[in-house]
């Protein structure tokens, strides 16, 4: 039986909405074990006097717990 628990990220880039993505994805596999997947929950650019100066999403990772972990570890 696997058991999985969910986070919500935010990441950013200066170049598109995919590249926020994978670093986000990146970084969440330098600190999490087991991710499984990534669900895109929110995209937004900031902006400086009108242009596009950053792309952002928010996402939620899921990863699955190791075996006997309790609810406080990652």
């Amino acid at each position: 039986m696997a058991v999985a628990r969910v986070t919500e990220i935010s990441a950013t880039s200066p170049e598109s909405f995919e590249d926020a993505v994978k670093q986000g994805i990146d970084r969440a596999n330098q600190t999490l074990r087991h991710v499984r997947s990534a669900w895109i929950k929110e995209q937004q650019v900031n902006l400086d006097e009108g242009r596009i100066v950053e792309y952002q999403v928010n996402m939620l990772i899921t990863f699955v717990l190791e075996e006997g972990a309790t609810s406080g570890s990652m």
